[in-house]
């Protein structure tokens, strides 16, 4: 793909991560399992996690428990959490990126966009997994979800981004209900991609744009202005 010019109209543009760049469901789903494993409750499917995805990781922990039967109380929740956060991170497999994503970022960084990313993941793993993928140098700002006292869907955990790569026009690029919501309450536009793990159907996101293929985000940005 060939380096992105000035043709982009925003400064910045802002990414959501699981569901958007990256198929985490199967990591996440493993890891997860890993830790009912240790609190003697069952395994889940993945497809039942895809529809945990995307309010950060102690409400995941805490539906996946309530999904084999148990309601987790705050105090008990710490245990589960910390363990799950520490397994993720100490995970070994790589993560699954979607088609078209490092070399659509390359492209969009090399023609003068800002990246920023916006995620409910935690940021301890959210550096590391960007680490490990080699994007983490595209990225000129991150917010996880214990990064900030607020996160997604409140618009100021995106906002919070916006200003850390330098202000001016910007766009937010996810795949479900709470980045739309921080879209709107941040003022910005918001493309939405079809793959990810949106929860309700993508038409009912209310996103400005819907993409089936990542490839065509700078087309989709262009068209926002």
């Amino acid at each position: 793909m060939p380096a992105i010019s000035s043709a982009i109209p925003f400064y910045a543009v802002v990414f959501d991560l699981d569901g958007t760049l990256i198929d985490s469901a199967r990591d996440m789903t493993r890891v997860l399992n890993r830790t009912l494993s240790r609190f003697a409750r069952p395994a889940l499917t993945e497809e039942q996690v895809r529809g945990m995805v995307g309010d950060g990781s102690a409400n995941l922990v805490r539906q996946a428990f309530a999904a084999t039967g148990e309601a987790l109380s705050e105090e008990a929740l710490k245990p589960a959490l910390a363990d799950y956060l520490e397994t993720y991170f100490q995970d070994d497999e790589p993560p699954a990126l979607y088609p078209g994503v490092p070399e659509t970022l390359k492209a969009l960084a090399d023609g003068g966009v800002r990246l920023g990313l916006c995620t409910n993941k935690p940021e301890r793993i959210t550096r590391k997994l960007l680490d490990r993928l080699g994007l983490s140098p595209l990225f000129g700002a991150l917010a996880g979800g214990d990064t900030l006292p607020v996160k997604k869907p409140d618009g100021r955990h995106l906002s919070w981004v916006v200003e850390a790569l330098g202000g001016g026009s910007a766009a937010m690029v996810g795949d479900n209900g709470n980045d739309v919501k921080a879209a709107r309450a941040a003022g910005l536009p918001v493309v939405a991609m079809t793959y990810g793990y949106p929860r309700m159907p993508v038409q009912d996101l209310g996103a400005d744009i819907l993409l089936d293929c990542f490839t065509d985000l700078p087309d989709a940005l262009r068209r926002l202005a």
